[in-house]
């Protein structure tokens, strides 16, 4: 699997330097793709003892009460504030979808598909994660059963794949291509989208993971009101440098963190500042798939 290289030490894609590349050409001649991850998860109270469970949110002994009811507060409250902003705004999410979410909240997964809004596989749930103490056929049992599960839930299969935490095993990519998906949004290193050497038809779509909402508020203790510039300062770099090739930006949100009451103006400030500007292609990580693909 890894290799030295031209800057690369794996093979799942190509070396390829920004300045080298043809130009990126969005519909309507767009500057940049706007695509919001809207973060649907359960966690669980008391997981499986052989779960690997990401350190940051899991670090006091099972029963959790506190994470597992900070994590519920996002769908039971938080959640309902994000949608009447994304509503008022105009803006259809891609829902990153826990196959234990979609089970335990249907009327949050009919309320998603009401507005249309796409559902990408997100694993079972935020107590699980894909590693490399998996077997390959580990692996391939769990991403079939979460899509399994999220297309019982929602009438419709996922295209697409965000880890939970970002977390992969190194034949990930190639087992969600042998599944029959479209993309996956695990990798936070680029502006653009690219394909990767995994199948015939498989994207790799940005995950920008350093103004995503938990890095930056949980992880590294950001003042909230610090939000909307860092989010604001992102995208107009992104939307400056679109006017030679069209570059992507993309906004992850967890309603748990960014859904208090003392967070969401700041969401609202943040949104209000990229949503609407002209010569901006606000879109779903499937379509960029669809874009890239054709």
């Amino acid at each position: 699997m890894t290799r030295p290289g031209p800057g690369m030490d794996h093979a799942l894609y190509a070396y390829s330097p920004s300045t080298r590349r043809p130009r990126l050409v969005w519909p309507k001649g767009a500057r940049l793709a706007s695509c919001v991850y809207l973060y649907f998860e359960y966690l669980e109270i008391e997981p499986p003892a052989d779960a690997v469970r990401d350190p940051r949110f899991h670090w006091r002994p099972a029963p959790d009460l506190r994470q597992h009811s900070l994590h519920e507060y996002g769908v039971r409250v938080g959640i309902f504030r994000i949608l009447e902003l994304l509503d008022r705004l105009g803006v259809r999410a891609t829902v990153a979808a826990n196959a234990e979410a979609c089970a335990r909240y249907p009327f949050l997964v009919e309320a998603f598909s009401a507005r249309n809004y796409e559902f990408a596989a997100h694993g079972n749930s935020a107590s699980r994660m894909i590693t490399s103490k998996m077997t390959e056929r580990e692996e391939r049992a769990f991403i079939g059963d979460t899509l399994a599960r999220i297309t019982r839930a929602t009438g419709k299969r996922p295209n697409g794949w965000i880890s939970q935490d970002y977390s992969e095993s190194t034949r990930t990519p190639f087992l969600l291509a042998d599944a029959g998906l479209k993309y996956v949004a695990d990798w936070p290193n680029d502006d653009q989208p690219y394909r990767m050497t995994v199948g015939d038809r498989f994207v790799s779509i940005p995950n920008h993971a350093q103004w995503d909402d938990v890095q930056l508020l949980w992880d590294r203790r950001m003042q909230p009101s610090r939000y909307p510039e860092i989010v604001g300062a992102a995208f107009d770099q992104l939307y400056e440098e679109g006017a030679t090739s069209g570059r992507f930006f993309s906004l992850g949100i967890h309603p748990w963190l960014i859904g208090t009451p003392h967070r969401i103006r700041h969401l609202e400030r943040a949104l209000e500042r990229i949503i609407g500007r002209s010569g901006v292609w606000n879109c779903t990580a499937g379509e960029i798939a669809d874009h890239l693909l054709s």
